[in-house]
């Protein structure tokens, strides 16, 4: 009786399935990963409108509101680098969770604080979350991203940052008007972290670490469930890539961690120290009255900007992106800082640089994580958010003295040679990486 041979090999996943479950991959991870953008984003804005009632109730002088701004600003400083570590050690999906769990507790413990130093405190353990959020998240969504069209889903998270800065400011100014309401816009965030906090326990191991980690087993079982594009060999043969700290300054990886750090920093170093004080700096340019409203108006520019910025990132090019808006937008600065008192150049100024500037901030969510390898990825731009925040945190802290002793003017030229600085270094250390595989985009020079 003739026997039927058995084969060992697995019968194969029909492509229908394949890509319903791309599908459904694709758009838990997208969601998941754009609440936590927003969340972000929704941290560092609500502040702006919260800063004066609570500056009232809790009795702040000038250097703990300098403080309070930059706290998560200094968490970051240590997250990034940390959840960056650990995301390359120990996978991308641990921290992802993590991350956000210590984002939802630390919102709620906004409501109870009791004086500066504890909401000080509390700021400080949420911009630790926001480090890691900059470190996992995005990084590993590019993972699962194919090459074409990669830096438009990755700078849909820009979009969900602004729009969550912009909707903690009307969120501030709703709740402006009622006793404490600024605990209960700071703390309103735990809502959304809740449903990402759900969303995120469907998420798998990232494919491309897994290779990056020698588990070729696993990754090729991802690969073929979910249909992930990527350059298998070449990731198997960046595997064996030095990771740590170390080497970020390597030979090999220097030049990435000097760009990505640098062109990040002078990106929102300005947007951050002034949208901090929007209405301290509005007022000192004699615009006081019209601060609530110019400060919604200017929101929703930056909205405009990043969404702008979405849509072009692919076709005209990393660089073209990024390197040209630099100088317009120090320039920007530079004119309103000069004609103060001129009220349509300080409106259209301030207008044009946070369109252009946000249309170029599209490129934190991109470039960070092309011109790192797998093995190096979270690390890298876990530090890079970390640079980049370190210098936002000394301006947000050192805004307000600096409008008390030397006035706006000055202020603002100050942040116009920092965006003129940022443009120097992208001019010679930025690389083309656009529809690049990211293991090829790792490799890419100018």
């Amino acid at each position: 009786m003739a026997m039927t041979p058995v084969s060992d090999r697995p019968e194969p996943i029909p492509a229908e399935r394949v890509a319903r479950d791309r599908g459904r991959l694709h758009f838990r991870l997208k969601t998941a990963t754009q609440l936590g953008q927003g969340l972000d984003g929704y941290v560092i804005g609500g502040i702006g409108m919260a800063m004066a009632a609570l500056t009232a109730d809790l009795h702040l002088g000038t250097v703990a509101q300098g403080l309070v701004g930059a706290s998560p600003l200094i968490g970051i400083f240590f997250g990034g680098p940390v959840f960056g570590w650990l995301a390359d050690r120990f996978g991308r999906r641990p921290v992802f969770m993590v991350d956000m769990l210590i984002f939802l507790l630390s919102s709620v413990a906004q409501f109870f604080v009791a004086d500066g130093t504890q909401l000080f405190l509390v700021r400080l353990v949420m911009g630790l979350a926001i480090g890691g959020e900059y470190a996992v998240g995005a990084p590993l969504l590019s993972e699962y991203a194919p090459s074409k069209g990669r830096g438009r889903l990755l700078s849909s998270l820009e979009i969900s940052w602004y729009a969550g800065y912009a909707l903690a400011t009307v969120v501030g100014a709703l709740f402006a008007s009622v006793d404490g309401g600024w605990r209960w816009s700071l703390s309103s965030g735990a809502v959304v972290a809740l449903a990402c906090l759900a969303l995120r326990g469907g998420v798998p191991e990232s494919a491309r670490w897994l290779l990056s980690q020698g588990r070729t087993g696993e990754a090729r079982t991802l690969i073929e469930r979910y249909g992930i594009e990527l350059d298998a060999d070449a990731e198997l043969a960046d595997s064996g890539e030095q990771a740590g700290f170390r080497a970020l300054f390597s030979k090999a990886h220097l030049r990435a961690t000097v760009f990505a750090s640098t062109f990040w920093a002078a990106l929102v170093l300005p947007y951050f120290a002034i949208g901090a004080f929007w209405g301290e700096v509005f007022e000192a340019l004699n615009m006081g009255d019209n601060a609530a409203g110019a400060l919604l108006v200017y929101a929703f520019t930056a909205v405009a900007g990043v969404t702008v910025g979405c849509l072009v990132v692919d076709r005209v090019g990393r660089r073209k992106l990024l390197i040209p808006p630099f100088w317009i937008t120090a320039g920007c600065l530079a004119v309103v800082a000069l004609f103060p008192d001129v009220t349509a150049v300080v409106v259209g100024g301030f207008l044009f640089f946070i369109f252009l500037n946000a249309a170029s901030s599209a490129l934190t969510a991109v470039y960070p994580l092309e011109v790192f390898p797998t093995a190096l990825r979270t690390t890298g731009v876990g530090f890079s958010a970390a640079m980049s925040r370190v210098g936002a945190a000394i301006g947000t802290f050192l805004l307000p003295m600096g409008l008390d002793r030397f006035g706006p003017e000055f202020v603002l030229l100050v942040g116009a040679g920092v965006l003129a600085l940022g443009g120097v270094v992208s001019h010679f250390l930025a690389p083309e990486t656009t529809d690049m595989d990211l293991a090829h985009a790792a490799r890419a020079e100018r």
